[in-house]
């Protein structure tokens, strides 16, 4: 089977030179044409893109159940400037913790 351009629908693809030769391998090695195999990539990426977006709607859906039920964290400056501080102390514990262990 000899193996055509690559096309999207009615309007020609323009892939490098590199991807052109990758599809026409595959395209020879599947017996399928290189249109085949462009709309099954098309619908995979769909696919993804879909179940991606279902992905991220779920987590916004939990995070307003989570803030529903009392559990959110109310972000403010001064909020922000103790997290800082915590970290930075956690962080100094941890440094003299390291330094004592290896002497």
């Amino acid at each position: 089977m000899i193996s055509q351009p690559a096309r999207l629908g009615s309007a020609d693809g323009n892939l490098p030179p590199e991807q052109e030769a990758h599809l026409a391998a595959i395209a020879a090695s599947t017996g399928r044409s290189t249109d085949e195999l462009i709309q099954e990539a098309i619908e995979l990426w769909q696919q993804e893109q879909a179940r991606a977006l279902a992905e991220f709607r779920k987590s916004l859906d939990d995070a307003e159940d989570s803030i529903a039920r009392g559990e959110g964290v109310e972000i403010t400056p001064e909020s922000m400037r103790r997290l800082s501080k915590d970290v930075m102390e956690r962080c100094r514990a941890r440094l003299e913790a390291e330094r004592k262990a290896g002497r």
